[in-house]
């Protein structure tokens, strides 16, 4: 049976230091805020908007939602970012993505302060990522499955990491994150032709393709190190992983389980950043 690497230590970790640092603020009279724009009224930004408010009330962070219809224009959003970026009290700024498909969403990419952008959406804080440069605002959820690894004491120098997702949120910067921790990573997608091989034949896999349960225990091998970094809903209506966690826990030495594992480090480290934000001012 695998070793199963919860996500509620790595983030319990993460907020021992922040709330020292929020300590620090509060001594100076400063109190961090994220700003969170939501277009619409789509249910998993909704819910995942909750969470991110109750867990700012409970690290002691200020938080403020903004809501604007579909229908809003690219100028309009572009306007609102950068009231939001001249805003002093604003430590960051969350603008839910995808955007509806008539805004220019490289438009908006660049137009939210870099210094605010704890979601590292724009295009410069992506750029200090691939120079190698981990020192800024990192894309949360690549982050969240380094630091499950990291926390866990898994060697990272000359393994084999396949990672299954090739998109600027999730697969490319976490390429370059484990890259900068000396791996050797072999990239995939959902057209990889040898996926199964590949995956079978590595250290550590992580999956981030959205099919639940889409990676069955012939994927892996008795030692593989399992981070799960998909969410989806199961045909019985149930949250779960790109991993049939049932079968596959069985079999590998290590995995991360849907709830539970990368997701709730993730919006830690979203908080971090809007610490860390209001920190550099």
């Amino acid at each position: 049976m695998a070793k199963v690497l919860k996500g509620k230590e790595v983030a319990d970790k993460i907020k021992a230091g922040m709330k020292l640092s929020i300590e620090e603020l509060k001594k100076e009279g400063r109190t961090p805020l994220l700003t969170i724009v939501r277009l619409g009224n789509n249910a998993g930004d909704v819910s995942y908007e909750k969470s991110i408010v109750k867990a700012c009330e409970a690290a002691g962070i200020k938080s403020r939602v903004i809501e604007r219809e579909t229908t809003m224009t690219t100028e309009k959003l572009e306007g609102l970012m950068q009231e939001l970026n001249a805003d002093s009290e604003v430590s960051g700024i969350l603008l839910f993505r995808p955007l509806p498909k008539h805004i220019d969403e490289e438009r908006i990419r660049t137009s939210v302060s870099p210094d605010k952008d704890v979601d590292c959406m724009h295009p410069l804080n992506l750029e200090r990522i691939f120079e190698g440069r981990m020192d800024g605002f990192s894309p949360c959820t690549p982050k969240a499955a380094v630091e499950i690894l990291v926390h866990n004491q898994v060697p990272l120098e000359g393994r084999n990491v396949v990672v299954v997702n090739r998109s600027m949120v999730v697969g490319k910067p976490l390429v370059m994150m484990l890259l900068e921790k000396n791996a050797t990573v072999t990239i995939c997608h959902s057209r990889t032709k040898n996926l199964k091989e590949l995956c079978s034949k590595a250290d550590v896999v992580v999956t981030a393709l959205g099919k639940a349960k889409f990676f069955t225990e012939d994927f892996f091998n008795d030692d593989s190190i399992v981070i799960d970094v998909g969410v989806s809903m199961s045909e019985d209506g149930k949250l779960s992983g790109d991993v049939d966690y049932d079968s596959v826990a069985e079999k590998v030495s290590m995995i991360t389980p849907v709830p539970g594992g990368v997701g709730s480090v993730t919006t830690t480290i979203l908080l971090n950043q809007v610490v860390l934000a209001e920190l550099k001012k």
